[in-house]
């Protein structure tokens, strides 16, 4: 068989923009089937956990906080503050290499099963539509329709759902940046009294409204970079969404069953039958033409053209052909979950040396966050001697040197603390009174330091200051002495 060229011309051009570059509206199919149950499911249980965890408090603190403004972060309860951003920065630096190995390794599997994006527009704002203006061809016939009565009613009704539903995701997207009760503040009390806040729920609820609503799935082809990063990481070894040209080509519709589906005649008799007729026509492949696959893809691509970067992997195509498959006696997987190798030799090869490799890096970064977090202080502790003053001496056996100090209390307590010194000979002289710590907050002061001149190393000595609440070591800093020289 002679085999097809692959021109894709396809790749000039995107679904959703026609040749004067206007926008061609998308009315995709209603999906069914395993994979869409499957990602039904996954959706309920993500939607459950992103709208319940703002109220889960563990220690007084919220579950999660991400308090850009006031440069606070709570993860599972534990506070953060702007002196652990290394700690953030080594986590994204992690989170952005399991992105590249999770999509070298399983293609846009996230885009199609965790991304928000797709999860609210597939699953919630996606449905509402089907329930108030029926599947496919029902939208588009409503669209064509005068306004009439049930039009008006039936967009006044989508839109107005459509905005209650942007409200409550941006209210609880809020949440997660100025915390479960602030949110409440500012939607109970009077606008004139918190008008910035009041004003960030608008343009919150705006936005996501507009997305959902208006931009839908080209949020996924023209805003989101993931869909193009991933041309540069997939390869031939990726588990993507596939058509399988094998099996389905050439495509045609179903016909009659042939008597012979390996032989081909080249010369035909004089006179066949109508029956030997069909007999003569060339073998085809599995895929029937339908066009199922293209009906309900929500951005509009054709998936046997081959990986493009508008497939978020959302599965509705393979739903669509499984169903056909069954119809017609044809094994399910003409489009499937493999790779471009796999197709081709019936093999996968997950664990390439690229694989190895990213896999290697990322557990090395994951270890270092695990070292990191466990062995995070509660309590930090900065002791610098005071700049641009010089050794004072106190009587004809002790000198002084005067610091300034900052606690930094990562928990949500309130505790006393002391400062001792660990080398013999000195002495620790507080300016004024130590003040307890404050919760999740910075104290700071200053404490001269006495050294017996006998102990001294020379022009500097080292010094370890141990600090204390309550007879518990918090934190252990070292610091140094300025002397005569001897």
């Amino acid at each position: 068989m002679k085999p097809i060229k692959d021109t894709e011309a396809y790749r000039d051009t995107i679904a959703t923009v026609d040749d004067r570059g206007k926008r061609i509206w998308i009315y995709p199919k209603k999906p069914k089937g395993r994979f869409y149950n499957a990602r039904t499911i996954v959706s309920i249980a993500l939607l459950a956990f992103l709208f319940v965890t703002p109220f889960i408090k563990v220690n007084g603190e919220p579950l999660l906080l991400f308090n850009i403004l006031e440069r606070k972060f709570v993860l599972f309860g534990i506070l953060f503050g702007p002196q652990d951003f290394h700690l953030f920065g080594l986590a994204m630096l992690t989170f952005i290499i399991f992105i590249i190995l999770f999509t070298v390794v399983y293609g846009r599997l996230f885009c199609g099963w965790i991304c928000p994006q797709t999860i609210f527009m597939e699953m919630v704002f996606r449905k509402i539509e089907y329930w108030i203006e029926g599947d496919a061809n029902a939208q588009k016939r409503l669209n064509k329709k005068p306004w009439t009565t049930d039009k008006i009613i039936k967009k006044t009704l989508k839109q107005a759902i459509f905005f209650a539903i942007a409200v409550i995701i941006a209210n609880t997207f809020l949440a997660y940046i100025i915390g479960i009760e602030e949110v409440g503040r500012i939607a109970t009390e009077p606008i004139s009294k918190n008008w910035q806040g009041f004003s960030a729920m608008i343009l919150f609820s705006g936005a996501f409204y507009f997305v959902f609503s208006y931009m839908r799935e080209q949020v996924c082809i023209a805003v989101c970079p993931y869909g193009r990063l991933q041309g540069v990481m997939l390869d031939k070894n990726s588990i993507v969404i596939a058509y399988d040209p094998i099996r389905g080509e050439p495509r045609g519709k179903l016909r009659k069953q042939r008597k012979n589906k390996t032989t081909y005649k080249k010369e035909a008799t004089a006179s066949p039958s109508p029956e030997s007729a069909i007999d003569l026509l060339p073998p085809l492949g599995d895929c029937i033409d339908c066009k199922l696959c293209v009906q309900v893809c929500p951005t509009g691509i054709d998936i046997r053209d081959g990986t493009q970067l508008e497939c978020v992997n959302c599965t509705a195509c393979i739903d669509a052909c499984d169903e056909v498959m069954d119809k017609i006696n044809k094994p399910r997987g003409l489009i499937r979950y493999d790779s471009d190798l796999g197709i081709q030799t019936g093999k996968r090869k997950i664990f390439t040396p690229r694989v190895i490799a990213y896999t290697a890096v990322l557990a090395v970064l994951v270890l270092v966050n695990v070292i990191l977090l466990s062995s995070r202080s509660m309590v930090e502790v900065i002791i610098l001697r005071t700049p641009g003053m010089l050794y004072q001496k106190v009587d004809d056996t002790y000198l002084s040197n005067l610091y300034n100090y900052q606690v930094i209390n990562k928990t949500n307590d309130t505790f006393p603390v002391e400062f001792r010194l660990v080398q013999p000979g000195g002495r620790i002289r507080p300016v004024g009174d130590v003040l307890d710590t404050k919760a999740a907050d910075v104290i700071e002061g200053a404490f001269f330091i006495e050294m017996d001149k006998n102990q001294l190393d020379g022009r500097k000595t080292r010094l370890t200051i141990e600090v204390y609440s309550e007879d518990k070591l918090l934190d252990r800093v070292k610091t140094n002495f300025l002397g005569p020289v001897r």
